[in-house]
């Protein structure tokens, strides 16, 4: 999601890709459910009007359809979850996906930041934080509002060289394939342990970090589905869907349109940005930082030129506080989701925000973008039922009437129970 301490920053400047309007969107936050850990994510099962809440600390919650949240956990692997910093960290139970079968088969699919596996005897891996794990879960056969506490199945495990840039969102694609975002491996600009130092991961072809993945949950543990665009070429991980991204923190498919990926990237220092995630796609990390090319030797000096011959730029992009401050409006990108809700005046408007503007002071940010005959243009939301809202923002989600909520929370770590999460409507 962020970086730590010293490689966190971000901001919001538009670009040529984006017009720099200063219109603003008036909304309400309407309170949903309180008391939570940092949460994650909201989603409901299809054809469900249940909506699961997952917290980073290893738990979902159901948020029943009259409004009560569940006192008993929907699942808990706090046991399976590395040991996190109360601070700040990266790590943890980061995303679900419901199986597009779920109401048949009860199967789900989480994931998370485990102790890393087999740390004994894999020299390679002898500093790497932890294990980025896939698993799949099932409900209990005797209540369908508690998981089966017996079950787990490893789909997919990665070795995380440091405990940030995980991306780890997961989610089910129109086609029923698995769709899994991977961040570059931690650290800042794409080097150090765990790094190619030539290309970065972002570039590798040969690893999936820095990528985004689509597999075939079916499989033992999973099948690469034989249309994915690099099956067959040599050096080169068959998962790989698209590549060149450097922490994809929260993406989604769009329920109505074109059924689009949309994927916030969070930058290095410079440049936030959104990306339409496509067949094959090359998003330019490391070789650019969103519109921008970028050198890892000098971060914030930004080359006139460099080999992007392929590469795709964002729909969306903005100056990080950090190295950018002017016009800046936030240090780390949140992506969110296309809305298909009931106010008609929203459709297709894609809601999004970034985690501050600052690390040290809470002042979470929201924005709405909106497409123009393919252009996309971003205006800044005003909360206007809470004057001086100003919450960490963590994620957003989506239920399964298209309407849309902001996770939030006031401190930084995941400790306490004192977040909230946020309908966001008109």
């Amino acid at each position: 999601m962020l970086k730590k301490l010293s490689m966190v920053t971000a901001a919001l400047a538009l670009t040529a890709t984006v017009s720099t309007g200063a219109s603003a969107l008036e909304v309400k936050l309407e309170p949903v459910a309180s008391g939570l850990t940092h949460p994650m994510q909201l989603i409901s099962p299809p054809g469900d009007k249940r909506r699961f809440i997952v917290e980073q600390i290893g738990t979902i919650k159901i948020l029943h359809p009259d409004g009560k949240l569940q006192d008993e956990d929907f699942l808990n692997i706090k046991h399976k979850i590395v040991e996190q910093w109360e601070f700040f960290d990266e790590e943890g139970l980061l995303s679900m996906a419901f199986h597009p079968d779920f109401k048949n088969n009860g199967l789900f699919y989480g994931g998370y930041s485990s102790p890393l596996f087999g740390r004994a005897g894999v020299a390679e891996h002898l500093w790497y934080a932890h294990t980025n794990v896939v698993a799949e879960y099932r409900v209990s056969k005797d209540d369908p509002d508690i998981a089966d506490p017996n079950y787990e199945r490893i789909v997919l495990a990665t070795h995380w060289p440091q405990f940030n840039h995980n991306g780890h969102w997961i989610g089910f694609g129109p086609d029923g394939m698995l769709y899994v975002s991977m961040g570059d491996g931690g650290y800042a600009n794409d080097w150090g342990i765990g790094h190619n130092p030539e290309t970065g991961n972002g570039q590798d072809m040969s690893t999936t970090l820095g990528k985004i993945l689509r597999i075939d949950v079916s499989g033992d543990p999973y099948n690469v589905p034989g249309d994915n665009p690099f099956v067959g070429q040599d050096g080169v991980a068959p998962e790989i869907w698209a590549s060149g991204f450097r922490n994809p923190w929260r993406c989604s498919f769009d329920m109505g349109g074109k059924n689009e990926l949309f994927c916030g990237d969070v930058g290095q220092n410079s440049y936030e940005e959104v990306d339409i995630v496509t067949k094959g796609g090359n998003y330019g990390w490391r070789v650019k930082e969103g519109t921008k090319c970028f050198d890892f030797l000098k971060p914030n000096d930004h080359p006139g030129s460099c080999d992007d011959k392929g590469m795709i730029d964002p729909i969306i992009e903005y100056n990080n506080c950090g190295a950018k401050p002017k016009g800046c409006k936030g240090i780390s990108m949140t992506g969110g989701y296309v809305y298909r809700g009931s106010n008609k005046a929203w459709d297709g408007k894609y809601f999004f925000g970034d985690w501050s503007k600052s690390f040290a002071v809470k002042d979470g940010q929201l924005f709405a973008g909106t497409s123009k005959g393919g252009k996309w243009t971003m205006e800044d939301v005003t909360v206007k039922n809470m004057p001086g809202w100003n919450e960490y923002v963590m994620a957003f989600g989506q239920d399964g009437d298209g309407e849309i909520y902001v996770m939030g929370t006031n401190v930084r770590g995941p400790v306490g129970q004192q977040d909230t999460v946020y309908k966001i409507v008109p």
